[in-house]
Order: C-alpha cells, then sequence, then structure tokens
C-alpha cells in the first residue's frame, strides 16, 4: 500500500445506494481513538508512566534512541486500551494523530514507533529479568498511587487461574486437561475493586495454585503496614495447607472452598437426608459450621458446610468452605460467594484488553505481554472506578472502548493549538467533562505557600 496512512488525496469515493455520498480518507487529520486523550489525562495525573520510567532499565546502545521509554511504554499500553494488541498495529498507529498525542509532547510533530521499534521494545528489551521483574511490581506500584489519592483501610484479594489458549509451539505451552486444551494457565490476583494487583504467566500443565506466593507474597507485603482489615478468597484449587499458614501468619481473614470428602459429608449427615414431606418450589438451604483437621494440617480449623436443596433434584448440592473467620455460617457463604467477581475481571480482560492474546514463540516475551496487558487493564479499571458518574458506573470495560475510546475525533491545527474535534454520538461532552473534572481532582495540592 502506498499511503497506508491514508495522508495523501486519492481521490474521494462514492458508494452507489445514495450517489450523493463522499467519502474521503485523511489518515493523520482524523482519529478513531480520540478517547485515549481521557485516559493519558489520568495517567499525568496519577503519574503512572513516570512510575515505569523510573522502575525499568534503559538496554539500548548508540545514538539511535529516538522514542523515550516512557513514550514506547504508553504506546504498548494505551494501543491495547484502543485494541491493538499486536505489534504490527504499529505500522498504522504510528501515523494516529491521538496515538500520537498520548505519547509524549511532541508526537503530533513525528510518528510514534514503528512496528519494528515496538517489536524490539517488546520482545527483546523488557525481556531482560531486571525489566520483566520491574514490570510485575509495575501494577502494585500504580494501586498504590491511586490510594494514595483515595485512602483505604479494607483490601479484599481474590486468587483465581485461567486459561490462555496457544496455537503454535510456544514455549511453555501445554496441554492442560482441564480446559481441554494446549495452552498457557496464568495466575492472577485482583482486590475489591477490580484492580489487578499481580499476574504471572506459568506452563499450561501447571496446578492451580503451583507457584502461590511467588504471586501472593508481594501483594501481602504491599499492605501489612497499611491496612488494617485483611481479606483472601480462593476456589478448591487453594485449599493448600501452605496458603493457610501463611494467610494466618499475615492476619489475613479467609474464605477458600474445600473439596467434599466422606469425613466432612459424614458430619453433615443429618443435612443430606431428604426432608420429610412435599417438597417446596423454592430452593432450600441449610448451613453447619464445624471443626475438622485433615492429614496435611497441623491444626483443626473451622468449616463452613452449605446444603441446598432445589425443586426437581434428587440429591443436594453441597459445599464447604474452610476460614478462619467468626462470622455465622450464612455471612462466610455470602462472603465467599463474592469471590466471583474475580471470574468476570478475567472475562473483562479477555475480552476488552485481549490479554489472551499471547502470540509470541519465546516464554519471557509472552510473560512481556501479559503484564503489559495488565497495565491496561489498570489503568481502564482506574478510570471506570475512579472517574465515572453513577448513571454510567455500570460500563464494563468493552463498553468503555466502544463508547468512549473509540471517539470518532477530527484534528485542525492552529498557530499555537491543536484542536480535537471530537465526534458527539455516544458520549457527550458533559460525560467527557465530568470525567476530565474527576481526574483533576486526583492531582496532588500545590505545595504551600510559606
Amino acid at each position: 500500500m502506498e499511503h497506508p496512512a491514508g495522508e495523501s488525496d486519492d481521490g474521494s469515493l462514492r458508494v452507489d445506494f445514495d450517489r450523493r455520498l463522499t467519502l474521503e480518507f485523511h489518515g493523520s487529520r482524523i482519529t478513531s481513538d480520540a478517547g485515549l486523550l481521557a485516559y493519558r489525562e489520568l495517567d499525568d495525573a496519577l503519574g503512572l508512566s513516570d512510575l515505569a520510567g523510573a522502575a525499568l532499565s534503559e538496554c539500548r546502545r548508540g545514538k539511535n534512541t529516538r522514542h523515550m521509554l516512557t513514550g514506547l511504554l504508553r504506546q504498548s499500553v494505551f494501543g491495547r486500551l484502543a485494541g491493538y494488541e499486536d505489534v504490527n498495529d504499529a505500522e498504522r498507529l504510528a501515523h494516529d494523530p491521538a496515538m500520537r498525542a498520548v505519547v509524549d509532547r511532541t508526537g503530533l510533530d513525528r510518528q510514534a514507533a514503528s512496528t519494528s521499534q515496538m517489536g524490539r521494545f517488546e520482545t527483546e528489551w523488557l525481556t531482560s529479568e531486571a525489566n520483566l521483574a520491574a514490570l510485575a511490581d509495575l501494577s502494585g506500584a500504580w494501586i498504590d498511587r491511586v490510594h494514595a489519592r483515595r485512602p483505604q483501610t479494607t483490601i479484599v484479594l481474590d486468587m483465581d487461574s485461567s486459561v490462555s489458549e496457544t496455537h503454535g509451539m510456544q514455549e511453555g505451552s501445554a496441554y492442560n486437561g482441564h480446559y481441554a486444551c494446549t495452552c498457557y494457565h496464568p495466575l492472577f490476583v485482583f482486590n475489591q475493586f477490580g484492580d489487578l494487583e499481580r499476574c504471572e504467566l506459568r506452563p499450561g500443565n501447571v496446578h492451580s495454585a503451583d507457584g502461590w506466593r511467588n504471586v501472593l507474597e508481594p501483594v501481602t507485603a504491599r499492605y501489612r503496614q497499611t491496612m488494617k482489615r485483611r481479606y483472601f478468597r480462593g476456589d478448591a484449587g487453594y485449599a493448600n495447607p501452605g496458603i493457610y499458614e501463611f494467610l494466618e501468619s499475615e492476619g489475613y481473614k479467609y474464605t477458600i472452598r474445600l473439596p467434599a470428602n466422606a469425613v466432612l459429608q459424614e458430619r453433615i449427615g443429618w443435612l443430606l437426608k431428604r426432608p420429610v414431606g412435599r417438597p417446596p418450589h423454592a430452593v432450600r438451604r441449610y448451613y453447619a459450621s464445624f471443626s475438622y483437621q485433615a492429614a496435611s494440617w497441623t491444626r483443626s480449623r473451622r468449616v463452613v458446610a452449605k446444603v441446598e436443596w432445589h425443586p426437581g433434584e434428587l440429591y443436594p448440592r453441597v459445599g464447604f468452605i474452610v476460614t478462619n473467620m467468626t462470622r455465622p455460617p450464612e455471612r462466610v457463604t455470602l462472603f465467599y460467594n463474592q469471590r466471583g467477581t474475580a471470574e468476570q475481571h478475567i472475562k473483562e480482560g479477555k475480552n476488552a484488553i485481549v490479554w489472551t492474546r499471547l502470540s509470541c514463540h519465546r516464554f519471557a516475551a509472552n510473560a512481556v505481554r501479559l503484564q503489559l496487558h495488565a497495565l491496561a487493564y489498570n489503568l481502564a479499571n482506574f478510570l471506570r472506578t475512579l472517574t465515572l458518574p453513577e448513571a454510567v458506573s455500570h460500563w464494563s470495560m468493552t463498553t468503555l472502548r466502544d463508547r468512549l475510546v473509540k471517539i470518532g475525533a477530527k484534528i485542525v491545527r492552529h498557530g499555537r493549538s491543536i484542536t480535537f474535534q471530537m465526534a458527539e454520538v455516544m458520549v457527550s461532552r458533559g460525560l467527557f467533562q465530568h470525567i476530565l473534572d474527576a481526574i483533576a481532582a486526583l492531582r496532588p495540592l500545590p505545595p504551600a505557600r510559606c
């Protein structure tokens, strides 16, 4: 293609259904991602990219270092926010005015990084051991910056694993019987606001809890002195005495689903007998609480059981939860059930940020891609939880991408300013103004004069 960005006028096009309509293409004067400017404003207010620039190490050599470190990182993160998860997309994004504007202040005066530059940045530079470790810590550092603006006294951590299917000979990919596919098996820790505290890419055939300490311990270390009330939730994959002991030593209250066995079912045998009389049309729920010690445990712990009899079903549905909470069984179960939000966060990461796109051959390069996706996810979630008005606070990340990020705009240059003439179809001026005002309130106050 001679003019891939549409920067030259090759003549207008027409459509046959209405010959009055004329189609013109003006690549560097029109953008379909003007909403990225709101995310860039939030990035600037919280100083997120500056944290990244201070944490990452410069690995390039020679004089050809045209694009600054923070600009390359922004291009990686903001590209994923807009749905461009492949470095090949940089061929066209380098000309996009919105992308050039968010990279740095001089972005509109030159192109953003090319495909080859972004490829070297993500697959060579960031894959060094020091930079990969710094990337893994960045999500937590960004969340700490948010908590500094909005102080919290309670933290609830949800740990869960997921599947990222692979479709080639990627290093570390393996067949997973549970998911019935060849994949990677990443591990995630979220907080109650939906922020991704930390994640780690793992081979496809590892257990759900494999490497849990590498992911969980850095998160708990950050909250030892700042959070008065600390909680943890996990499904049956994390029913591990090592995890119980670790959480107890860290002062966490936890609820973890416990796989059923004959001993546990015997303890609630009286609840497993079908109730006498005609079954009602509503679900009947019964709870029990007792002390239990498995053979691999060093001491006994509290177990909460829930038994549900559903109309038309012959056998009850039974669930067990191991916990160190003292709440009534009904409240323990209700608190545990809220961990289902972690599955929704993972679903949003897959759909809106496409963090399952791990198509590099090297495992380290795919680990970098996952961390970059995590940063994009967190920036998107920060904007949703910190700036949206109540009327649209229910918007998912996919909705935000389709309605906010994908605002079309025409760029008009004046003598000393650049105007983005924004389309006002899905997002009104008032809503955009509310977002900018909320971001402005997050900026640190200027130092007081003596």
